[in-house]
């Protein structure tokens, strides 16, 4: 116990404070410039920025305490990333694939920056820096497609020579600048089918929660 009290304020304490400005500093400006400037999502917002300060301090005083009492690191590294990456087993809906990346890259910073006792503040920034203009990059070469699902009716349009005719029916009906749509299960029983449609969106359009779903779940399909 009098092990883990010799902590230093003016050494230790200072040193991760300065870990933990630069690791803050870096995952807002890719949650706030790079992620949500697009995908306008602020419950993923809440999630990430909040993810990345918990795995900082847990991965932290946990090396630090092994350290105090004589553990081996790579033992506490590996306990902790077990326990890091469980939590993406959210029992929610799935995760679309451009957060679930984003949340590996702000939990993988924040684990470098919480663990790499042996490198500079310097050599830190300079890592940081290097994954910021790397997903900075991968934005601005890589255009996000907006897409919505939708529950459609009208399931003779979905035969692959009356595209044109469903098309033009999805755009007048709902009012989205359409260019591409496709097809999923058919149900002939209530005369229904699933349709993914891609658009161009007009302001903050696509931009919502709803419209990121990957999948209708049975509560989305109404009982004819």
């Amino acid at each position: 116990m009098n092990t883990l009290l010799e902590f230093s304020l003016t050494q230790d304490f200072s040193e991760m404070m300065a870990r933990f400005v630069i690791c803050l500093a870096f995952n807002w400006l890719i949650i706030d410039r790079l992620y949500y400037r697009k995908s306008h999502r602020r419950d993923f917002y809440f999630t990430f920025l909040l993810t990345s300060i918990a795995i900082f301090f847990l991965v932290f005083f946990m090396i630090f305490g092994l350290d105090k009492l004589g553990g081996k690191t790579s033992m506490g590294i590996g306990i902790g990333l077990f326990g890091i990456f469980s939590i993406m087993r959210y029992r929610t809906d799935a995760m679309p694939v451009r957060e679930m990346t984003y949340l590996f890259v702000i939990i993988s910073m924040s684990v470098v920056n919480a663990i790499a006792s042996s490198a500079t503040l310097l050599e830190i920034f300079l890592t940081d820096t290097i994954l910021v203009v790397a997903i900075w990059l991968c934005e601005k070469m890589l255009r996000i497609e907006h897409t919505k699902l939708i529950q459609y009716d009208r399931i003779e349009l979905t035969k692959p020579e009356r595209r044109e005719e469903l098309m033009e029916d999805l755009r007048e009906r709902l009012g989205l600048d359409i260019y591409k749509v496709e097809t999923g299960a058919v149900d002939l029983l209530r005369d229904m089918t699933i349709v993914k449609v891609y658009f161009h969106p007009h302001g903050n359009e696509g931009r919502g929660v709803i419209d990121s779903k990957i999948k209708l779940d049975k509560n989305d399909l109404t009982t004819v």
